[in-house]
């Protein structure tokens, strides 16, 4: 019992590590150092504020909703995260870099976890409206102003870091940054895909619970919907 207690700890000071001195964070992975360690406690730490985040917005339905929630928002960022991981690192192998997989795969975890951290952060205000609204186009509007903000947070903090892991290759510099422009946009476009693919996350109100949906329409239509039921525009 107090080795896990000891090994939780150790999860979490990585994180705060990376959260207090980013610097020295991002330094220690362009120099290789304990990467296993960093991989192994910001996927622990990321994981379980996405999955606390999940449960809450779940719990809206069901509880059963809740438990699907927890698992499938954590799920989101780390199958993105498989998914277009290859490209930005094949990608910057080819034009010159010299890191390897591990560094690559510690750098989009940092900000993974910036955004987990965010996400966890905006737990009570959600859960807040979550108790005394039942507006559900309102909270679906809400959620995805949240996870847009810390997204954009993470995005744009995945890139500086990556920027100023990368900065003392100069072979293709100027070329891997265009490269990494374009993933950050792939990366935010398949995540959000992924999203819709994989929900629901509240649930219907008045509806059976449904582990998946049919594939239908996408995210950003969604969204437009959302904003003509709440203004009013469509009944």
């Amino acid at each position: 019992m107090i080795e896990r207690q000891s090994s939780s700890v150790k999860y979490f000071a990585v994180l705060i590590g990376l959260l207090r001195d980013r610097q020295v964070f991002l330094e220690e992975i362009r120099q290789g150092t304990r990467l296993p360690r960093k991989i192994i406690s910001l996927l622990v730490c990321s994981s379980l504020f996405l999955a606390v985040y999940g449960g809450i917005i779940g719990a809206y339905h069901s509880w059963m909703q809740a438990l699907s929630s927890a698992v499938k928002l954590p799920a989101i960022y780390l199958i993105t995260l498989l998914i277009c991981l290859p490209t930005l690192y094949f990608s910057n192998i080819i034009f010159g870099s010299k890191r390897t997989f591990a560094q690559h795969f510690a750098l989009v975890l940092t900000a993974i976890s910036i955004t987990s951290v965010l996400l966890f952060s905006f737990a009570p205000i959600t859960l807040f409206f979550l108790i005394t609204t039942s507006n559900y186009q309102f909270l679906i509007l809400l959620n995805v102003f949240i996870f847009s903000l810390t997204g954009f947070i993470g995005i744009s903090s995945l890139y500086q870091a990556t920027r100023s892991v990368l900065e003392q290759e100069n072979e293709g510099s100027q070329t891997r940054q265009k490269i990494l422009q374009f993933w950050l946009f792939l990366y935010a476009f398949v995540g959000s895909q992924l999203g819709w693919t994989l929900r629901p996350f509240f649930g219907t109100p008045d509806s059976a619970f449904q582990l998946f949906r049919e594939r239908e329409g996408n995210f950003y239509l969604s969204v437009i919907q959302a904003i003509g039921y709440l203004f009013g525009f469509r009944s």
